[in-house]
């Protein structure tokens, strides 16, 4: 069996990752760290754990001997840890913030912390980068906003598509994490739509430095806040770059061009975009393209690691909608990290986290 430890298990996703790593068929879960709840039952924290007999331990990462470590850390915390983690030998997935930037700069700027280790780390999002992950021993697991608006603009940077995204996405009050706080107090949240960081958001520059690795496309993202408890739902507006070759039968031949031709009937035109979708996710396990007139539901993904991409309706000024949706907590945390765990380790990638959401 491969033993992992959870370090700080005592949040929502170190309760999340216990929570799905419990069904794993190769998998032991050796410790679950918390110094504020060191020697406590750990369904007395989350008390849908019953029966685990699992308790937390206040341990220091020099004894630490595990073969994965998931890092359930704060921004800033994560950095203090993770170089000694990988001293004792095994592979650490971390899902903070603190090594998802290829550049540390920009990290210091979003997050106004200086890094004081910086190490080369593969970006977790098996989308993208599963060959990378298969060889990693540091993973840095994706943000949730980040995750759920990659994977629906992707085949648009990728296909050079768009010059500008404009991400609006929609999120649930656990995207706070497990501590309380005004903006997420229920008789502020309930019954209102709350936009914070409008501009300023920390996942906008992670977005951005993904989708412009394939394009020059510019990425601009605002965050909301909705009185659900899991989920986020992202709408991106884009404009469809209004590039023809009439050599080119779009239909069949959607990835031979970066370009759509706005002679053809706008419902042609959608079917391209739905096509190319398809075509670049047609192997991908958790990433669904629902069917023309079909638009994703938070709730069909609510506790599972899929990620459902539709809507792909475009106006008479060439804009086009796709909207995705996730779990917060899974497909945007936890869910993704025991799926790059899995890659990581040659399991099954689907091992524990292949249930699908509750609905209703």
């Amino acid at each position: 069996m491969t033993e992992v430890t959870i370090v700080g298990g005592s949040g929502y996703t170190g309760g999340e990752l216990i929570r799905l790593l419990q069904k794993h068929p190769n998998v032991e879960i050796k410790n679950i760290t918390s110094r504020q709840y060191d020697k406590t039952p750990v369904n007395k924290i989350h008390p849908h754990i019953q029966g685990s007999e699992l308790v937390f331990k206040d341990i220091t990462t020099d004894k630490i001997d595990s073969d994965i470590i998931f890092t359930a850390t704060p921004h800033g915390a994560s950095m203090n840890i993770v170089p000694e983690l990988l001293e004792t030998g095994g592979k650490v997935i971390d899902l903070s913030g603190d090594y998802r930037f290829r550049d540390i700069s920009t990290y210091e700027k979003w997050y106004g912390i200086e890094h004081v280790s910086p190490m080369d780390a593969v970006y977790g999002l098996p989308e993208i980068y599963r060959e990378e992950i298969k060889k990693a021993d540091l993973v840095a697991n994706p943000g949730c906003f980040p995750t759920g608006a990659i994977l629906a603009n992707l085949p648009l940077s990728q296909n050079n598509l768009v010059d500008n995204i404009i991400i609006d996405s929609k999120t649930g009050v656990s995207g706070g994490g497990v501590n309380p706080n005004q903006v997420f107090h229920y008789p502020n949240c309930a019954d209102n739509v709350i936009a914070y960081k409008i501009t300023s958001h920390r996942h906008g520059p992670e977005i951005q430095q993904e989708l412009g690795e394939y394009s020059n496309v510019k990425v601009s993202f605002t965050p909301h806040l909705v009185p659900v408890i899991r989920g986020i739902f992202t709408t991106s507006h884009s404009f469809l770059n209004n590039l023809v070759d009439e050599n080119i039968d779009y239909t069949k031949d959607i990835d031979a061009t970066k370009n759509i031709d706005y002679s053809k009937n706008i419902d042609d035109v959608k079917n391209d975009i739905i096509n190319l979708y398809k075509k670049q996710y047609k192997d991908e396990h958790f990433v669904k393209i629902l069917d023309d007139g079909e638009t994703p539901n938070l709730n069909s993904v609510r506790g599972s690691n899929f990620a459902h991409i539709g809507g792909f309706e475009i106006d008479e000024n060439g804009r086009l909608v796709v909207i995705s949706v996730i779990d917060n907590l899974v497909k945007g945390a936890s869910g993704q990290a025991i799926q790059n765990m899995n890659i990581m380790c040659g399991f099954k990638e689907e091992a524990a986290i292949d249930s699908y959401g509750m609905r209703p």
